[in-house]
């Protein structure tokens, strides 16, 4: 049974740094492109980040490029993001999600797996 698990989320003011993990399990990790999306209360969930299977393809929303980073360890089966200059309008459940086929790059429409989620609230 696969499962992504993240963490790291929190509060934060305006400005500050957090960094996003998700723990992979259940099939091998390496072979699969990851991506991160987050939904805000009262809107759809939105692709934030993706990145290849072997980390040399990553791409992002405009709103984010520049602030955040998208890597991976896949000795540790993890994926994670890094957000930097956050801003409030960054407050939202931020969601991990792996892919349906293996040795693609990452297609945001093309998800298999999610995580719970882990809150990030952005105070201005």
């Amino acid at each position: 049974q696969v499962q992504l698990v993240e963490s790291g989320g929190g509060l934060v003011q305006a400005g500050g740094s957090l960094r996003l993990s998700c723990a992979a399990s259940g099939r091998i990790f390496s072979i699969y492109s990851m991506g991160w999306f987050r939904q805000a209360p009262g809107k759809e969930r939105e692709f934030v980040a993706g990145i290849s299977w072997s980390g040399g393809n990553r791409n992002y929303v405009d709103s984010v490029k520049g602030r955040f980073t998208i890597s991976r360890d896949n000795a540790k089966n993890t994926v994670y993001l890094q957000m930097n200059n956050l801003k409030p309008e960054d407050t939202a459940v931020y969601y991990c999600a792996s892919q349906k086929v293996p040795y693609t790059d990452y297609d945001p429409s093309q998800n298999k797996y999610w995580g719970q989620g882990t809150q990030v609230t952005v105070s201005s």
